[in-house]
């Protein structure tokens, strides 16, 4: 079975918002084993969404529409559908009281234009939404499956697993069974890691690798497919085992796995305590260590010392380290970390301190993206220095010293756990 997936909103083709549906919709639907063809983005404009309908109704046979269902005059998608499949919109009295059955629960009146939201083409059923007040819509045409839910993630990914996967999940699982893997690494560039995996991303080869670079980590994706759950299963933890086996600790998680998720997973495995002093970060690596619910058992405190006095009377850092390497410096990294670690007690302390621009740089000694990473425990402070480039954005130098130290001290930690 192949799918299209169109996405509808002025919000998504001006840039205004990212479409994490489409994203979500395929790896969904890859993993049931369907296979998702095209993505299409639309503004909302009747007369284009009627192309595309109809377009990709002509040759798939699943097509999933999200976004253009709410009750503001911007929302056309339902009119786009109707023209699509040249039949009228009719008001379902199904979709109009389960609407007016949220007003209530909200303790609130329903304005007259949600009753706009109650509208579907002609010969299509209503598609439930529990999370919102804005009703799916399903039909069948020449036959192909269609069907229309709202752009809201959280409402979308409800109604998908309830309305949507069991319409075809039965028919594709008699056919062939697909499954994918996600392995995220980090501490290489995307270069080194295609050449490392060059074999394995030949085009062609089931299972299929292939990877993606989002802010600093790396993906490798792995589909593989079998003619039985059992078959695919198979090839998938085969890839993935060799994968796994030629990137050794690069690799920190899979799935849903986070760089914080990890680290924090080994503090508590091996009972062990951080804490943050932070300039450039500003607290964002203590925010990410406390993401985590139960983080209390491990992360014990975090300074923020942005200011040069801040890390005199906070972190016993003397003046004239300060004074004579400045605050963005080795010295400076090695002091805060040995010092934050003293003051909090903890096992391990992470420091972070750089140049985030976009201005304060001094080139060639001291550009925009200098950042050091200091990491201190019982055997004393490794620093590293790093050197992301001017053409990082601000919160993305952030961004990625934050990586950079939860990395430093997920690998202390697997080396502590040998």
């Amino acid at each position: 079975m192949n799918a299209v997936i169109i996405s509808v909103g002025d919000e998504l083709v001006t840039g205004q918002c990212v479409d994490t549906n489409s994203a979500w919709l395929s790896e969904q639907l890859t993993a049931h084993g369907v296979d998702v063809v095209c993505h299409i983005t639309l503004g909302d404009d009747v007369e284009r969404i009627k192309e595309a309908v109809g377009e990709a109704l002509g040759w798939s046979r699943l097509v999933l529409i999200t976004g253009g269902l709410g009750p503001t005059p911007d929302d056309v998608t339902r009119y786009g559908i109707a023209a699509a499949i040249g039949k009228p919109l009719e008001e379902s009295s199904t979709a109009l009281e389960q609407i007016r059955a949220l007003f209530a629960r909200w303790e609130r009146d329903m304005p007259e234009s949600n009753r706009v939201q109650a509208q579907i083409p002609t010969g299509g059923s209503v598609v439930s939404n529990p999370r919102g007040s804005a009703p799916g819509i399903r039909l069948q045409q020449a036959g192909a499956h269609l069907f229309a839910l709202p752009g809201v993630p959280s409402e979308m990914k409800a109604m998908f697993e309830a309305a949507v996967v069991p319409v075809f999940i039965n028919q594709v699982r008699t056919a062939h069974c697909t499954k994918a893997a996600r392995i995220h690494c980090f501490g290489m560039s995307e270069a080194k890691l295609g050449e490392i995996l060059v074999d394995l991303m030949a085009r062609g080869r089931n299972p299929s690798v292939g990877t993606t670079a989002s802010e600093g980590i790396l993906t490798v994706r792995v589909v593989a497919r079998g003619v039985n759950e059992a078959e695919a299963v198979q090839l998938l933890e085969e890839d993935v085992a060799e994968v796994r086996s030629r990137l050794g600790h690069i690799v920190f998680g899979v799935g849903e796995d986070s760089l914080q998720q990890v680290v924090a997973a080994l503090l508590l495995r091996q009972g062990k305590t951080v804490a943050t002093a932070e300039s450039c970060t500003g607290g964002m690596l203590a925010r990410r260590f406390t993401d985590i619910p139960g983080s209390s058992a491990y992360f014990l405190r975090g300074y923020v010392t942005y200011a040069n006095k801040a890390k005199t009377e906070l972190l016993g850092i003397p003046p004239s380290d300060l004074d004579d390497h400045g605050a963005v410096s080795e010295v400076v990294a090695q002091a805060m970390a040995a010092g934050c670690r003293a003051e909090a007690g903890a096992d391990f302390a992470l420091s972070t301190t750089g140049i985030a621009g976009p201005g304060g740089g001094n080139p060639p000694e001291k550009p925009v993206g200098l950042v050091f990473v200091g990491l201190a425990d019982c055997d004393g402070v490794q620093v590293r220095r790093f050197l992301m480039g001017e053409h990082i954005s601000r919160a993305g130098i952030r961004d990625r010293t934050c990586k950079w130290a939860l990395n430093m001290l997920r690998l202390k930690l697997l080396d502590s756990g040998l």
